[in-house]
């Protein structure tokens, strides 16, 4: 039987630390200056991006950690040492890639793997699966992935919106913050992974 206190739960934990509102001018940095059709395509490649890393870490995540011999902190320092790559660039305005690579490269990497399918989103999944009992638990635990992650294709896709309102400039001024609030999340996400070594040494 579907279980709405397990999707209630896991649906508001991912929306915390997904933050649609928040990846808005995340994703408008990332995307502008492209044609509508291309910012379209990277709403929905990134939302199916970070779909597919959540589902199979849902599905064998602790599995693969082992084998790795990775641990949660260490996935933690990797992904907040890369995001705060991508900040840096955004607030130098520095875009060295070529347009090809760097239309999909922003959908890939950083929207859906690290911003979007972070080690928190990855950590809360495993857990949900892991604890969620029967047939009943897991649908609602998989019920509320997918939803969460609509809302997140929702949300990057009408934020374009955003950018015909703003024009270049404002689009400018939003990447220089998008880039302030990103390297002050990749720092956030570093000192947990670190405190988490030290508490676990």
């Amino acid at each position: 039987m579907f279980d709405f206190a397990v999707f209630g739960s896991l649906f508001l934990t991912l929306f915390v630390i997904m933050d649609p509102p928040g990846i808005t001018p995340i994703f408008l940095a990332l995307s502008s200056g492209r044609p509508a059709k291309i910012q379209r395509r990277m709403a929905w490649q990134a939302a199916a991006v970070a779909f597919g890393v959540i589902a199979v870490f849902g599905l064998c995540g602790q599995q693969i950690l082992d084998y790795l011999h990775v641990s949660v902190p260490a996935l933690m320092i990797a992904g907040g040492l890369l995001l705060l790559l991508i900040a840096l660039d955004l607030l130098t305005g520095k875009s060295e890639e070529p347009t090809q690579t760097k239309e999909v490269n922003a959908a890939l990497v950083p929207l859906g793997m690290p911003l979007l399918a972070g080690p928190g989103a990855i950590v809360s999944v495993i857990l949900a699966v892991q604890d969620a009992d029967g047939f009943g638990g897991q649908l609602s635990v998989w019920a509320a992935i997918l939803a969460m992650h609509v809302v997140l294709w929702l949300t990057m896709r009408y934020s374009l919106l955003i950018i015909r309102v703003i024009k270049d400039g404002g689009v400018v001024l939003v990447t220089r913050l998008a880039g302030m609030m990103l390297s002050a999340l990749a720092v956030q996400q570093i000192i947990n992974g670190v405190l988490q070594v030290v508490d676990g040494a």
